[in-house]
């Protein structure tokens, strides 16, 4: 995979892998010139239009009618925001000093987590918080339970090295990535290079190479390498669900990969093509994804990974203090 660059980290929603860098463009302020320069960057180089099956001159003919030379800067923005919300895409985002616009992927689905409830009920107290992750040992000392909320960009040898040593002995791991709406591209790979014990590949990636629907590059595939620390060689369930976006639907594409990693949970939000910036004439700016990223089948799963195992918390089990997801992960590392 290219190296990505992390945008704006502190908003609120997954700005991951971003892919380029903004142009400088002519500046100006008026509306029409803004909109259609915005409908004709995402015609030509929006990777998913025929994937999604969108129209996009449809779009253009249901919003162009409400732009005019006297529309708000308001109603100007909320115009092209709903413009690039028919693309249902988390990677898609319109910049403004005022506002910023998102499409909400992790609604798309049944709540699937309860912090208070892990935090009560798996997290011993005292748990251990090493770097982003937060873990501890359940199921009777039996399974390491990590929970990773970002791909940060922090994770390091030495977190993995002593998470790794300390679980060594169970019987499985448990990664949650639930609500984890990703970040930087990098953690990936610290983290899946400690499950393989052999040079793997995982995914292809395509980049959008001209203005047609279908024209992409030749591709560049991903590979995961064992890494020079401790490596965990027993069963490994990820948790996911609608909110695992961009880096954590990469890292449930690559799981898919190894025999000994299975997903648990509901199918990811998507976020599978990397996103590039770019500025309008008014100087805001906007992004979208510009690539396609496939299973070792070459199957596309942008509009999320589904989970090998379906676990959707059940009000039930919550109010006896137990998150369905997880038990029913612990059920599948049970299993010889």
């Amino acid at each position: 995979m290219k190296k990505a660059f992390l945008g704006i980290l502190l908003i609120p929603f997954c700005l991951s892998c971003q892919k380029i860098l903004f142009k400088e463009e002519i500046a100006s302020e008026n509306p029409r010139t803004n909109f259609e320069y915005l409908w004709k960057e995402c015609n030509n180089k929006y990777a998913f239009m025929k994937y999604k099956g969108v129209d996009w001159q449809a779009v253009y003919n249901k919003y162009s009618p409400k732009v005019s030379d006297g529309i708000s800067k308001d109603s100007l923005f909320n115009v092209m925001a709903s413009m690039l919300n028919e693309l249902r895409d988390g990677h898609v985002n319109l910049i403004s000093p005022f506002n910023i616009s998102i499409y909400p992927v992790h609604l798309l689905g049944p709540k699937n987590i309860d912090q208070r409830l892990i935090e009560e009920h798996y997290l011993s107290k005292p748990y251990f918080i090493t770097g982003p992750f937060v873990h501890s040992f359940i199921d009777s000392n039996r399974i390491g339970y990590i929970q990773f909320s970002a791909f940060t960009g922090t994770v390091d040898s030495d977190q993995m090295d002593y998470m790794l040593e300390k679980y060594k002995n169970t019987r499985g791991l448990i990664l949650d990535l639930r609500s984890n709406g990703g970040g930087a591209a990098t953690d990936i790979y610290k983290i899946m290079n400690r499950f393989v014990e052999s040079k793997t590949k995982i995914f292809k990636t395509k980049d959008k190479s001209g203005p047609g629907a279908e024209e992409f590059s030749e591709g560049l595939d991903s590979y995961l390498e064992p890494a020079s620390g401790i490596r965990y060689k027993n069963k490994i369930a990820i948790l996911t669900d609608r909110g695992t976006y961009s880096a954590g639907s990469y890292t449930s594409l690559a799981s898919k990969a190894l025999d000994n990693v299975i997903l648990v949970g509901d199918t990811t939000g998507g976020g599978l093509g990397m996103p590039n910036g770019g500025q309008l004439p008014n100087g805001w700016t906007y992004r979208f994804s510009v690539t396609q990223t496939l299973d070792l089948n070459g199957n596309n799963w942008e509009n999320g990974v589904p989970p090998d195992v379906l676990a959707i918390l059940n009000p039930s089990d919550v109010a006896n203090g137990k998150d369905s997801v997880i038990e029913k992960a612990i059920d599948e590392l049970r299993k010889p």
